[in-house]
């Protein structure tokens, strides 16, 4: 029994199945995606701010760039609310029974996660350079800014797998698209369906033409009348 629907998704109202549901891999980056995310703003919330005893002021541990820890801790809460609510999307995709509806869904999330990729690109850059102009950090904090790197390096592959897997559904529902033209034509040709139990035997190409001779199959001539006027 064919379960898919449209845009790769499965038919709206059918049976919801947890264990599969969890196994799905856009669910599963999505997942993966939500985890960077945490640990990404928590090595910056928990170890990127100090106060300078000089001046008893505080400053992000990355070269004193207050812009650097705000970015990656703005993109990374926006991406945990995100992932969160794509997964809760994954779940209401199948129940959408409208196409235009999943197609604008898979649209957002295409664009979303091939932008968000984007940011944890420039997150990487940015942070990695600031680390590299930090002098002396304070003690305790270097693990932690590393950790945010490394997981906005990481972010970025995860973030591009959740956009790769939106576009093979936008390429599904556009070449699901087509498919009813296809039909259609394929419906005119002839033979193109088989006939119901029971139908009569369609007629031939060509038939007998009408008021036909009668083939000879005897040895002897056929006897010729003359008309009487």
């Amino acid at each position: 029994m064919d379960t898919t629907g449209a845009y790769g998704g499965g038919k709206a109202g059918g049976a919801f199945d947890p264990q599969a549901f969890i196994q799905r891999p856009p669910v599963i980056v999505r997942a993966v995606c939500w985890l960077f995310s945490v640990i990404v703003m928590g090595c910056i919330s928990a170890k990127g701010w100090y106060v300078d005893k000089t001046d008893n002021k505080e400053y992000c541990v990355y070269n004193k760039d207050t812009n650097a820890c705000n970015y990656g801790v703005g993109i990374s809460v926006i991406a945990f609310i995100a992932s969160i609510g794509f997964i809760a999307g994954e779940y209401l995709f199948e129940q959408m029974s409208s196409v235009k509806t999943r197609k604008h869904y898979v649209l957002a999330d295409m664009g979303f996660s091939a932008f968000w990729a984007f940011l944890y690109f420039v997150g990487f850059c940015y942070l990695s350079n600031a680390w590299g102009k930090t002098v002396k950090p304070p003690l305790g904090t270097a693990n932690n800014m590393q950790g945010a790197i490394a997981f906005c390096f990481f972010s970025i592959f995860a973030w591009v797998a959740c956009a790769f897997f939106a576009f093979q559904r936008f390429r599904l529902g556009a070449e699901a698209a087509f498919a009813p033209a296809y039909e259609v034509e394929a419906a005119g040709s002839p033979g193109a369906f088989p006939a119901y139990p029971g139908a009569p035997d369609p007629q031939p190409a060509y038939s007998e033409p009408p008021f036909s001779q009668p083939h000879n199959t005897g040895t002897g001539n056929i006897d010729y009348t003359a008309p009487t006027y």
